[in-house]
């Protein structure tokens, strides 16, 4: 016959075991969720900032090229020599441009960046063919022409993306077609500048540009250019998706995946490239590992522990056993998270208190689980709201409005002079500057806005008003942010003036997507610029009830 003494010293560690299970789980659950949605999040948001790094590029340089064939002696075509300087000075002010060229109508090349290809025909190459019909923009390719032309240090083959324009004179014909190779080299450049650093923290961390055409990787790591990749994450980022998923590779192995596509760039098509960026799994999910082998080993310890002090006292404790085992149950079932101090005997005072500590001990893992994930929507520099928490803002506060009443004022915000500043004094001294900006913006914020470093030294500010006042507050924010962004800052010892540039839009009823008002305020800050800086632009929109 089994004793008492034994009976409740086995129960006694079973209620421990459950206990710790019990809340083990429940805490596993949770923090796996959590953090897993972070990770997710994080390789997703990789993949969207190289995606739009790479379309901003591809749109600077189609401007410039466009911009070129406004100019005077390429509508006349009567003067190679002022042509040929001009191309010149655009390659040498960006060394991304591998050749530059100009035809005639016919496709004779009349002027070219160091003489290449001048007085040959390209007719038959579709940056001629596509470029004559207006605008052209042309995938990676290996060079034809130029493969033998160009100077080539690294002896790999040569790859470029085409950007050609249509030349028109002032009567609006065609008389050629201003043609441009950008080195593919650009993106692993891109590539180095925004992933460097993450790189180099994270070994396992790999990214892939996968091309539309046909799916192949166009930039990976060694091995992987011109193979095909079939993932779905492929598939869904060429859907418009940009998220992450664990998802199995043509190794065989399981990656955490994040995928964004470009869309393009204002007024810049795109070439619908896929970035794919991914890390095994088993490094991904390394710290959800981590959390769940210190909830085990805490549970084991936990259990030993109470099972030596239930051995010794089990036949006193049956009562302050019953006790906890309630308090435990409570907790089960959801109630507080309390576990009550038993007094009457020393042992199963100490007892009590070491669940509390389990407890709280778990709690506090639970409650630190929480601040990593706020940590996650802050800005590491100036820890100012950053993308993701505007993405939470907006979610939240455009479920309970009313566009038949209110508005948001979206103000996109880019400081005036800081780049000088920066390549004067440092990066040191600009972050800086940047923090000390940021907690002036923070002074204006309204109780139910947000103030939202986009990045760089652009900040977005939003305010939630009535249609009546929209434009009267919005105004008034606006003046109050270009006086504090005008007072001379101190850094280091050193005074710094700075100014501001605002383009605001208006969030109504007749807006469909975020998005596109954001673009419009963007679109305001550019006017504010080209105005001469420092000044705030309005987005020509009713804002009234009606």
């Amino acid at each position: 016959m089994i004793k008492i003494r034994t009976f409740l010293a086995l129960i006694f560690v079973a209620f421990v075991i459950l206990l710790s299970a019990t809340l083990g789980s429940l805490m596993s659950q949770r923090s796996t969720a959590a953090i897993e949605q972070e990770i997710g999040d994080s390789l997703a948001g990789t993949a969207y900032q190289m995606s739009d790094k790479m379309d901003n590029f591809m749109w600077s340089r189609a401007s410039e090229v466009k911009l070129l064939t406004e100019l005077d002696p390429l509508k006349d075509t009567s003067d190679p020599a002022a042509i040929q300087v001009l191309l010149d000075q655009l390659q040498s002010s960006f060394s991304s441009f591998s050749w530059i060229g100009f035809t005639n109508a016919e496709g004779e090349v009349l002027a070219a960046t160091n003489g290449i290809l001048v007085g040959n025909n390209i007719a038959e190459r579709p940056v001629f063919t596509e470029g004559i019909k207006g605008f052209f923009t042309g995938d990676v390719h290996e060079a034809v022409l130029l493969a033998k032309l160009l100077p080539n240090p690294s002896g790999e083959p040569l790859q470029f993306v085409d950007v050609s324009y249509a030349v028109k004179n002032d009567a609006g014909d065609t008389v050629g077609v201003l043609a441009a190779h950008l080195s593919w080299e650009w993106a692993k450049e891109v590539e180095r500048t925004l992933l460097g650093p993450q790189i180099d923290h994270d070994k396992d961390f790999e990214l892939f540009i996968v091309s539309k055409q046909d799916n192949t990787v166009l930039l990976g790591p060694d091995g992987w250019a011109g193979r095909p990749v079939n993932l779905g994450s492929v598939g869904s980022a060429q859907g418009g998706l940009n998220s992450w998923v664990l998802e199995r590779w043509p190794d065989g192995k399981n990656y955490l995946t994040g995928y964004a596509s470009g869309d393009g760039y204002l007024d810049y098509p795109g070439l619908g490239w896929t970035v794919l960026v991914r890390q095994p799994e088993s490094v991904a999910f390394a710290p959800v590992n981590k959390i769940q082998q210190d909830i085990i080993i805490a549970a084991v310890l936990a259990s030993v522990l109470f099972a030596g002090i239930g051995l010794l006292t089990a036949e006193f404790i049956s009562r302050p056993i019953r006790k906890l085992t309630r308090a435990a149950d409570r907790i089960r079932q959801g109630g507080a998270p309390e576990i009550p101090e038993t007094r009457g005997f020393n042992d199963i005072l100490s007892l009590s208190r070491a669940l509390r500590s389990l407890l709280d001990s778990l709690l506090r893992t639970e409650n630190a689980l929480g601040h990593m994930e706020n940590a996650a929507l802050r800005d590491q520099l100036t820890e100012l709201p950053n993308r993701m928490a505007l993405e939470r803002y907006l979610e939240q506060t455009i479920e309970g409005f009313d566009p038949a009443s209110e508005t948001l004022a979206l103000m996109y915000l880019d400081l005036d002079g800081f780049k000088k500043i920066n390549d004067t004094f440092g990066h040191q001294v600009g972050d800086v500057l940047l923090k000390k900006v940021a907690q002036r913006l923070q002074t204006t914020t309204r109780p139910d806005g947000i103030t939202v470093r986009l990045g760089g030294d652009e900040f977005l500010l939003i305010m939630r008003s009535t249609l009546l006042d929209a434009h009267a507050e919005a105004e008034q924010l606006a003046n109050e942010v270009l006086k504090l962004i005008n007072n001379p800052f101190i850094v280091e010892m050193n005074q710094l003036s700075i100014g501001c540039s605002i383009g605001v839009a208006f969030y109504t009823r007749r807006n469909h997507s975020v998005t596109e008002v954001i673009q419009t305020a963007d679109e305001c800050l550019y006017l504010s610029k080209k105005a001469g800086k420092n000044r705030v632009t309005f987005h020509e929109e009713d804002v009234t009830p009606g």
